[in-house]
C-alpha cells in the first residue's frame, strides 16, 4: 500500500533526530510548508518540499489531497488507565459540594470504589468498554497508548486486567503498553497490614506477571495516604528483579518524595508532578527520567497545575498525557491536554507538541517508531481539518480539529 499524502500546508515535527527535547530546545518545531509525506509497507518512505516530489510517488495506490491542512505524527499517550468498569460521576458531584479527592478516598470512593466496581465485572465487558475507549482517542489522534492496571487489588482482579489490556495490544491498530500498578491504592482487607499487601505484591503477583508477560512496566502510588517512599523503592526493588522498569505516579497532591525516589530507581518517568520545587528539579536534572504532566487530572479535581515553566527553564524535557481514568480525568483527549499545557501551564503551542509527540515517546520507549516525521518510522499521522496554522490545535480546544488518521500507512477507518 503505497500512499501519498500531498499539498500539506504544514508538515510539522520533521526532526533528525530522536532525541529528548529539553529546555530552550521545547520552542523548536521543524516544520515544511507545501509540503508531501510518501508511506509504503507501514512506513515513511520520504517527505519534503512539494517541488521535490519525484514521478514514482506521484503514482501512489492511494492519494490525500492535504491542502490547507497541518500534518503531524500522531499523539502519544504515556499515562492513562484506560480499563475500568464504571464511571463515577457521583463523586464528580461529591466534590462539587465540597468534599476533597482525599476525604471521598476515605469514604470509601475513589481507587477503592473503581477497584469493587472491577473485581464484579466480567473480563469481556472490560474489554468491550475499553475497546471503544481505545477507538475514541485514535480518531482524536493518538497512535500509542500506555494503559495501567490497578482498578483490581487483587490476584485475580489485577490478572484480569492485565489480560484485558494483552487482548488490546493484539487487536489494537495502535502500540499499547501495559503497567502494573497494583500499588494503586491498599485494599481495605490491608488497611492495617501494609506488610502483608506489600509481600502478596512482591511474592505472589509479580511472579505471575512476568510468568505470563503481561506488563512492560511497574507503577507505584507515591503519595502521602497511600505508598511511603521506603515502600515505593521496595516495591521496584523487586520489580527490576521481574524485568519491569518503573513508572510512577509522584507529586500529585504533596511533595511527597516521588520524584527522588524515581530518579533513584531509574524510573523511565516520574507522572503528575502538581508539587514540583528545587529539590525535585535538581533531581532531575542529570537523570533519564522523563517528567510526565497531567494537567486535565488538575483541571478535573482543580488542584494548581504543574509548574511547566519552572520544570523547561531549568533545562529539563517534558511530556504530556491524558491520565485517562473515571474519577480524576475522565477523558482521553490529548488534544485538550495540549490546550491546557499552552493555556494554564503557560506552554507554547510548539512545546507543547514537543511533549505530546517525541517527549512522549520517550516516556513509552517508543521514540525509534513514533513520535517524529522520519524516514522508517512508523507512518501514524493526524491530518487536521483546514486550519491556518499549528497553534490552531490547541487554541480551538472546544473544537476537534483532527479529520483524518493515517495508522500504519493506511488511512483509518473504525472497523468492529
Amino acid at each position: 500500500m503505497r500512499l501519498l499524502i500531498k499539498n500539506i500546508h504544514q508538515l510539522i515535527q520533521t526532526k533528525k533526530n530522536n532525541e529528548v527535547v529539553k529546555g530552550k530546545a521545547m520552542k523548536d518545531l521543524p516544520m515544511i510548508e507545501n509540503a508531501f509525506v510518501f508511506c509504503d509497507d507501514g512506513k515513511i518512505i520520504s517527505f519534503g518540499s512539494m517541488n521535490e516530489i519525484n514521478e514514482a510517488e506521484k503514482n501512489a495506490n492511494e492519494i490525500i489531497d492535504a491542502t490547507d491542512c497541518v500534518v503531524g505524527p500522531g499523539w502519544v499517550d504515556s499515562h492513562t488507565h484506560l480499563v475500568f468498569a464504571a464511571t463515577r460521576e457521583e463523586e464528580f458531584v461529591n466534590r462539587i459540594e465540597g468534599l476533597s479527592y482525599e476525604e471521598i478516598a476515605k469514604r470509601g470512593g475513589g481507587i477503592l470504589n473503581s477497584a469493587k466496581k472491577l473485581q464484579a465485572a466480567s473480563e469481556q465487558e472490560l474489554f468491550d468498554s475499553a475497546w471503544q475507549r481505545l477507538m475514541d482517542v485514535i480518531d482524536m489522534g493518538t497512535v500509542a497508548v500506555e494503559i495501567k492496571s490497578g482498578y483490581g487489588l487483587t490476584f485475580e482482579s489485577e490478572l484480569k486486567m492485565l489480560r484485558v489490556i494483552k487482548r488490546l495490544k493484539e487487536k489494537s491498530p495502535i502500540a499499547v503498553k501495559a503497567t502494573l500498578l497494583a500499588a494503586h491504592a491498599y485494599p481495605t482487607e490491608f488497611k492495617n497490614n501494609h506488610r502483608g499487601y506489600l509481600d502478596f505484591i512482591i511474592h505472589e503477583l509479580l511472579p505471575a506477571v512476568a510468568k505470563e508477560k503481561l506488563a512492560e512496566y511497574m507503577d507505584v502510588f507515591c503519595e502521602q495516604g497511600f505508598f511511603s517512599v521506603d515502600e515505593t523503592n521496595e516495591l521496584l526493588e523487586a520489580a527490576w528483579h521481574y524485568g519491569l522498569p518503573p513508572k510512577i505516579h509522584a507529586n500529585q497532591l504533596h511533595h511527597s518524595g516521588g520524584v527522588q525516589i524515581g530518579v533513584k530507581q531509574k524510573a523511565i518517568s516520574v507522572d503528575h508532578l502538581e508539587c514540583v520545587g528545587e529539590e525535585e528539579i535538581k533531581s532531575l536534572q542529570g537523570s533519564n527520567t522523563m517528567p510526565v504532566m497531567l494537567p486535565s487530572a488538575a483541571f478535573f479535581l482543580n488542584l494548581p497545575y504543574q509548574p511547566a515553566r519552572k520544570i523547561i527553564d531549568a533545562g529539563l524535557p517534558v511530556a504530556l498525557a491524558t491520565d485517562f481514568n473515571p474519577g480524576s480525568s475522565p477523558s482521553g483527549n490529548m488534544n485538550l491536554v495540549i490546550s491546557l499545557a499552552c493555556t494554564q501551564m503557560k506552554m507554547l503551542p510548539q512545546e507543547a507538541i514537543n511533549a505530546a509527540t517525541i517527549n512522549a515517546a520517550h516516556a513509552l520507549q517508543l521514540e525509534n517508531e513514533l513520535g517524529t516525521i522520519a524516514f522508517g518510522k512508523t507512518a501514524n499521522l493526524f491530518i487536521t481539518q483546514k486550519i491556518s496554522s499549528y497553534a490552531v490545535i490547541p487554541y480551538s480546544f472546544g473544537k476537534p480539529v483532527i479529520d483524518k488518521m493515517v495508522l500504519n500507512g493506511k488511512i483509518w477507518k473504525q472497523n468492529f
